[in-house]
């Protein structure tokens, strides 16, 4: 990469929200499922296997990274119990975590940058690793 085009993405990287408000968390989240939703590999999982409505769940997965990134005491589920429950209708494998992950990352690049940003993609990753060694 030339030197002119690291900086245009420096300066591109600079100008992008981090996942510092509520806001930004239900942008970023609303980016993050439309590509979930739109890709043949991993919607299934979603809309037919786990049954979500669109409509419920992104406010419950909005409240989830609040949480984790904002302190927000407004999700009180167990995350496990629920992938669980999905599992074993349906088990989940390493090629669904990566294409969870690989949508989140895209996601996260395409929109956000900074500290937040940086923490999600970390939080991201280690959720991916700890639900396949925990299903």
């Amino acid at each position: 990469m030339s030197r002119k085009a690291a900086e245009a993405v420096c300066a591109a990287a600079a100008t992008l929200p981090d996942l510092d408000s509520p806001a930004h968390i239900r942008a970023f989240i609303t980016a993050f499922y439309d590509r979930l939703l739109a890709d043949p590999r991993i919607a299934p999982v979603f809309l037919e296997v786990a049954e979500i409505d669109i409509r419920r769940h992104l406010p419950l997965i909005c409240a989830y990274w609040e949480k984790l990134l904002l302190g927000g005491d407004a999700y009180r589920r167990h995350t496990m119990n629920i992938h669980r429950a999905v599992h074993a209708r349906r088990p989940l494998t390493p090629a669904d975590f990566g294409v969870w992950l690989g949508h989140f990352r895209a996601a996260l690049e395409e929109g956000f940058s900074g500290p937040q940003a940086a923490r999600a993609r970390g939080i991201a990753e280690r959720i991916a690793q700890n639900m396949q060694a925990q299903l």
